[in-house]
């Protein structure tokens, strides 16, 4: 299985790219701030080794927006690399009570607030986010996905994506659009949305997990385990070795503010399961 995807058809990426929830805080979104320079020390040392992907969103800020995701990797990595691809997310607006769901008609300032952070003019991708961890199954998604095609033909966004949805809100994205990428909460510990990964797969769209490692809680799962002390390695590198085994349309964008963890995320690329592993994954 190759190492590498289209994103789009055209966009040729690493399938272990990078998320940046973590650069800003080490507790996620909102949370203490962490040192800047060791979020531009990651970024820095990500590109060296061979990450092309990176995911982000202006939401992604540390506690008071003292430090915020975009701003480290424009100070980073900018001027970018021609190869380098960027996502971001757009959908909800953070507030002092937490999140709200953006409207239509915001959907043009909250892509603008990531390009003005990021030092861009258009986005590679862009997922539109729906709610927050459970799946708002039977809500439309249409007019704001509408809003963000607008954009796409303007030339502010080369693709568009999807986060936290079902089959039904791929189906009507893809009558308006077409969707490059779904990003759900998926990993070697959870695994609902198996058939909506049989389906990106069948149409060629990317399929980009969020938390690959669980998001904060290891993967105990015996069968990592096994396999784990089989290749002597880590449950978290067979978790990703895993991921990236699943389907050929998976991608995996771990995030870490340590360059320690960088280092063993994207020394999981490298793990080849076997049959054996597979069955016992299974």
């Amino acid at each position: 299985m190759s190492n590498r995807f289209r994103l789009g058809g055209d966009l040729d990426v690493n399938r272990m790219g990078f998320g940046a929830m973590r650069l800003p805080s080490k507790d996620g979104m909102g949370g203490p701030a962490r040192d800047p320079e060791a979020g531009r020390a990651v970024l820095h040392r990500a590109v060296e080794l061979g990450v092309d992907h990176i995911d982000t969103a202006d939401f992604y800020v540390s506690h008071g927006g003292t430090v915020r995701a975009n701003t480290l990797i424009r100070e980073a990595l900018h001027p970018y690399p021609s190869h380098l691809v960027i996502a971001a997310k757009v959908g909800p607006i953070v507030n002092q009570d937490g999140f709200t769901q953006g409207s239509p008609g915001d959907m043009r300032g909250l892509v603008e607030a990531n390009l003005e952070g990021l030092g861009l003019d258009r986005l590679d991708l862009v997922y539109l986010r729906i709610g927050r961890m459970t799946l708002p199954h039977g809500e439309s998604i249409a007019t704001r996905f509408e809003a963000l095609a607008a954009l796409r033909e303007e030339g502010l966004i080369r693709h568009l994506g999807l986060s936290n949805v079902d089959a039904g809100h791929l189906a009507e994205a893809q009558a308006i659009a077409p969707v490059a990428a779904v990003q759900n909460h998926f990993h070697a510990g959870r695994r609902d949305d198996t058939d909506l990964l049989g389906a990106c797969e069948e149409a060629g769209i990317a399929f980009v997990p969020f938390f690959p490692l669980g998001g904060g809680r290891d993967l105990d799962d015996e069968r990592l385990v096994k396999v784990a002390a089989r290749h002597r390695t880590t449950v978290s590198r067979i978790g990703l070795a895993w991921l990236l085994a699943s389907s050929p349309v998976t991608l995996a964008i771990p995030g870490t503010g340590s360059l320690s963890h960088l280092e063993e995320n994207t020394a999981a690329a490298a793990i080849t399961l076997t049959e054996e592993d597979l069955a016992d994954l299974a």
